[in-house]
């Protein structure tokens, strides 16, 4: 079971049942075959300003945030919660960071939130890139 929690302001227009199969495609293709919880939440620039600034002292927005739970990372393992539920973590998406992104890249809005999605669920299994 894959559980999906999905937090947005009405404003956005995020097609929640896409980014649910975004979630299971990227994890069947890292082969996590667990029960697993994952948050993701669509705010806007403001918010997503404050976060990037709290936890990343970087005082700008930015398109995608993954907040994965300390326990889990690939070099200590996964933890699971005593109900045997995986919480890999957070995902946070800036809805005009997606619409800025998609028309300087010529995608459609649902395109590019799957591609943040698909590197946000990277970074909660313990993958990071250079200069992470």
């Amino acid at each position: 079971m894959i559980s999906v929690l999905i937090t947005s302001d009405p404003r956005y227009p995020i097609n929640k049942d896409r980014i649910r199969e975004q979630i299971e495609k990227s994890l069947a293709e890292m082969r996590v075959s667990s029960d697993v919880e994952i948050s993701v939440t669509v705010v806007g620039d403001r918010k997503m300003k404050e976060l990037n600034k709290t936890f990343r002292q970087v005082e700008d927005t930015t398109d995608v945030l993954s907040f994965p739970l300390e326990e889990n990372s690939e070099e200590s393992g996964f933890v699971k919660f005593p109900d045997n539920l995986l919480r890999l973590g957070d995902i946070v998406i800036s809805y005009p960071q997606a619409i800025m992104n998609a028309h300087e890249f010529n995608r459609m809005v649902d395109d590019e939130i799957n591609l943040l999605i698909e590197h946000s669920v990277m970074h909660l299994l313990g993958y990071h890139h250079e200069g992470d």
